[in-house]
């Protein structure tokens, strides 16, 4: 099976909104024995890619991509029945993202994985305030708080939110984790704002998260960060 041809293939017909052409797409992979989880990998998120990488270069219209999202999150929706559901690992994962339909189906692709791989995941959205997460943060005192698909103009908030969860001490052992959306574009981001651990894409986050490896900032490093944006503020 051929996966730029088949992502091609379903990116033509989620622009055009043709749901019996989109379903027909899954269903042979499906038939090449393509696992769901393999599916979303290697065929969904490079498609939801495209869409938004075309939509923020003004090479899609707003009906075409409003077609391609919403019969993506049908087909996401899909595939996530057809998962397997790993052991559990006792890691409970508190999730945000962006605002726009995009930034919401990116991340609800990574919670559907997250969660068959095992982890306990509490997926909200966006458009939730800081106060609030920091409530629900003391609340399920989860082991990582995710940031995935998050928006250009979420990057200041989440950067108040990593300062202030820091400087009061919330949730000491609590991983902060950011991947995808504007992560992905501003190279260097995600050290800058003290986050932990980053990922560009659902199957590089989960083998991250799962890795023994998985890089922690030090204290030192954030305070780096912090430095740099004080920098950046007052040359401003």
């Amino acid at each position: 099976m051929n996966e730029e041809i088949i992502v091609e293939r379903l990116f033509q017909a989620l622009t055009a909104g043709d749901r019996a052409c989109a379903r027909g797409i899954v269903m042979e992979t499906q038939l090449a024995s393509l696992p769901a989880e393999e599916l979303a990998n290697r065929v969904f998120w490079p498609a939801l890619e495209m869409i938004n990488q075309l939509f923020r270069a003004d090479q899609l219209t707003t009906l075409a991509h409003h077609y391609a999202t919403r019969l993506l999150r049908s087909l996401v929706d899909q595939a996530q029945a057809r998962y397997e559901q790993k052991a559990r690992r006792e890691h409970k994962i508190l999730m945000f993202c962006g605002d726009r339909e995009v930034d919401d189906l990116a991340a609800q692709l990574a919670a559907d994985l997250l969660e068959a791989d095992g982890y306990e995941v509490f997926f909200s959205g966006g458009g939730v305030a800081n106060d609030e997460i920091l409530e629900e943060v003391g609340v399920h005192r989860p082991q990582t708080l995710l940031m995935f698909g998050s928006a250009p103009g979420d990057a200041p908030n989440i950067r108040q939110l990593i300062d202030h969860i820091r400087s009061i001490g919330a949730c000491p052992e609590m991983q902060i984790v950011v991947g995808g959306g504007v992560f992905n574009r501003a190279e260097g981001l995600a050290e800058e704002i003290g986050a932990d651990l980053w990922a560009c894409e659902p199957s590089e986050l989960i083998e991250r998260l799962g890795s023994e490896r998985a890089r922690r900032a030090t204290p030192e490093q954030r305070t780096v960060g912090r430095n740099r944006r004080t920098t950046k503020t007052k040359a401003a």
